[in-house]
């Protein structure tokens, strides 16, 4: 597991405690705040500080598209409360949202299953939610080994897919990425990629393979696949293993949590043929665009899945946004600088003989 770009800070966020009980009808969840030393935050004072005061209002949409594929592979959820879409309740204000895009190839059953399985594994869990981190790593490897024992009785399932989840507690962001699906943060719409893709060209990516006993041939890892992390794809042989090694084909997600502030306008999680097409600043720019038009985040992916077929796409698409405040973002004012303009000793000469002419 690892937290890319993190720059500790010295301030307390918010403390999170988690108490689960249990009864025969209903288990409960209890949670306070989460504290969290997150990336791209400075030490500051608090008090001196109105970005601490931000409270996320979260919204979301999400539009999928076969585009000119023969099948269907990509799937998505979206939980605005993940302890109760699971049976468990919140006896404080805190809940935990849930979101990932997962691009299946080889067939739809991993892609489905893992959409289907993963966010109640994460809720399950007994660290569920005060060590966040460690428990989205584990659930995404256990989850990962259910369906390797599933494939061995139905191998019609056997198929891979990667996975990009993004989960939201009070002010925390947590991005879990697993393949080249790819999440981008709009703030004050300026793109931050929020998840590196996993691909052969990686050069961090290539080294994890070749010590695992990998290899990268024309692009792909061991000349199948398009890329290095996945969920799934057992039935592939040598690109897995059971045991703390693995294999070249990793289902470990990579990290990366940040602390939200009012700056922070929306993220779009995408499957990789949005972002075929589109660059991070590009989408940005586009969806920042269409939600100061109507400020309907399902219309504007759809409005994103429908431009990236007409610049080409061939691959399915997905997008999912979840927007962090009720209004639109703002829109931008120009600063236009006056720029002082002269003219050439050469040009000067120039006009003053056509006006004597």
């Amino acid at each position: 597991m690892s937290m890319e770009n993190s720059e500790e800070v010295d301030n307390k966020m918010d403390s999170l405690s988690l108490y689960k009980t249990q009864n025969e009808k209903s288990p409960n969840l209890t949670m306070s705040h989460m504290e969290r030393i997150c990336e791209n935050t400075v030490a500051i004072d608090s008090k001196q500080n109105p970005l601490i005061d931000f409270v996320p209002v979260t919204r979301s949409g999400d539009w999928s598209d076969i585009g000119s594929r023969e099948y269907m592979e990509d799937t998505h959820v979206c939980i605005s409360d993940l302890a109760k879409k699971y049976g468990y309740h919140s006896l404080d204000q805190e809940t935990v949202s849930f979101y990932g895009v997962f691009d299946g190839h080889g067939g739809k059953g991993a892609a489905h299953f893992f959409c289907d399985s993963l966010p109640r594994v994460i809720v399950e869990d007994a660290e569920f939610p005060l060590e966040l981190e460690k428990v989205v790593t584990r659930s995404f490897m256990q989850t990962d080994t259910q369906f390797a024992k599933i494939c061995a009785v139905q191998s019609a399932l056997s198929s891979g897919t990667t996975a990009l989840t993004a989960m939201i507690i009070g002010r925390s962001l947590l991005v879990a990425n697993a393949g080249d699906c790819r999440a981008v943060l709009s703030r004050l719409g300026m793109a931050v990629e929020m998840s590196k893709d996993h691909r052969p060209c990686c050069i961090k990516e290539r080294k994890r393979v070749e010590s695992l006993g990998g290899y990268i041939d024309d692009g792909y890892l061991n000349g199948q696949l398009a890329v290095t992390r996945a969920l799934g794809d057992w039935h592939l042989e040598g690109m897995k293993g059971i045991g703390e090694r693995g294999g070249p084909l990793s289902a470990e997600p990579e990290l990366r949590m940040i602390t939200l502030t009012k700056d922070d306008e929306f993220l779009i999680i995408g499957s990789d043929g949005i972002w075929d097409v589109f660059s991070n600043q590009n989408a940005v720019d586009f969806a920042r665009r269409r939600l100061q038009e109507h400020n309907d985040t399902k219309l504007c992916c759809k409005e994103l899945v429908e431009e990236a077929i007409r610049r080409g796409a061939t691959d399915n698409l997905t997008a999912v946004m979840v927007c962090f405040h009720s209004d639109p973002p703002a829109r931008m004012g120009v600063h236009r600088t006056r720029v002082p303009r002269g003219i050439s000793a050469e040009g000067f000469h120039s006009l003053r003989r056509s006006l004597e002419a």
